[in-house]
């Protein structure tokens, strides 16, 4: 996988949102909210090719979770990172 191209994390009044930079990437109907752990995910895999395991590395790496429960996590978020379009 691979964050998409023009596609850029933003902190905007505290919240961290996902913004679409260029015409061709403008649909005001996805934005993207992100929490704390999925915004350092971002941040740490932006512009890289990166699999489900290494995401699970991370979250294993820099929080106190179980590898079932990161699994699970990530499982969620790139579901939804799919869905919104934001990774190819």
């Amino acid at each position: 996988m691979k964050t998409k191209t023009g596609f850029h994390l933003r902190s905007v009044l505290g919240e961290h949102i996902i913004v679409a930079e260029g015409v061709e990437n403008i649909d005001f109907s996805k934005i993207i909210s992100m929490n704390e752990t999925a915004a350092a995910l971002w941040k740490n895999f932006e512009g890289k090719t990166f699999t489900q395991d290494d995401m699970v590395s991370f979250l294993l790496d820099e929080y106190e979770v179980d590898e079932a429960t990161a699994r699970n996590d990530i499982q969620a978020i790139v579901d939804q990172w799919t869905d919104a379009g934001i990774i190819e």
